[in-house]
């Protein structure tokens, strides 16, 4: 090789940026460098963070400021609450069918990292499938093992585990409800832990009053909150229909 063409080779190897990885895939950490979101570990992606001084990609996170660290007991209903969307359908879970899945993406967090960031809020679609109860992003009202991501129990146990560990934080769950078994969500909630944090839908203000204080919600341990879109599961498991107790703004973009 040309000596001249080497040494010109070497300089613009120098010259390239710095920001590919240099840890092995799914373990960069914050702020490390990173090329992709693969090079990260879980809960963070790649992106670019001007604040930290990094003129590369590295591996960052976005984290909310929890309203109550703000402005302290107020009514729950006083609250902004960060929710997501499909929390359950999570970029790179892997299938537990064994069937590629065939579906749409919404989160890149696991649900406990999305719990940690400061979501509050988690809207989970759930149909019977294999004779239990799955999340699904699915179609026509059924689940298919190319639409199916897992048992909603293990979820749900994530979200026990984070009420556990932060005996302080409210938890409120929207279900988009396609389950048929008899009494299958009382069941499930109950099998998964959750029901010593139960708010009885008994104890639910109506006709737009006020919640009570989140400081009474926690001393009570009443700080897990489900809603279904099934109105009869209300009175048939206890359930706040959800349209009952929430107002949605609608909204378009027109062009």
């Amino acid at each position: 090789m040309d000596p001249g063409l080497l040494f010109l080779l070497l300089w613009i190897a120098l010259l390239l940026p710095s920001s590919i990885a240099s840890c092995s895939p799914h373990s960069c950490q914050l702020l490390d460098p990173c090329s992709t979101a693969d090079d990260c570990a879980p809960g963070l992606y790649c992106g670019n963070c001007p604040a930290s001084g990094k003129t590369q990609p590295s591996c960052t996170r976005g984290q909310a400021t929890l309203p109550t660290s703000i402005v302290k007991g107020l009514p729950y209903n006083r609250y902004a609450w960060l929710v997501t969307h499909n929390s359950f359908s999570i970029v790179n879970e892997p299938s537990s069918t064994g069937v590629q899945r065939v579906t749409f993406y919404n989160q890149e967090d696991t649900v406990t990292n999305q719990l940690r960031n400061g979501v509050r809020g988690l809207m989970l679609d759930m149909y019977d499938f294999q004779d239990d109860i799955w999340l699904c992003h699915s179609l026509q009202g059924h689940c298919y093992n190319f639409t199916a991501f897992e048992r909603a129990i293990n979820t749900l146990r994530e979200v026990e585990a984070f009420l556990t560990e932060n005996p302080s934080e409210i938890v409120t769950i929207f279900i988009e409800d396609y389950v048929h078994a008899p009494k299958g969500l009382t069941k499930l909630f109950t099998d998964a832990g959750l029901a010593k944090y139960w708010y009885p839908v008994s104890e639910m203000p109506t006709n737009g009053r006020d919640w009570p204080s989140v400081t009474d919600m926690a001393a009570k341990n009443r700080r897990l909150l489900v809603f279904t879109s099934v109105a009869s599961k209300e009175a048939d498991e206890g359930i706040a229909y959800q349209w009952r107790y929430i107002l949605e703004n609608e909204h378009c973009m027109i062009r």
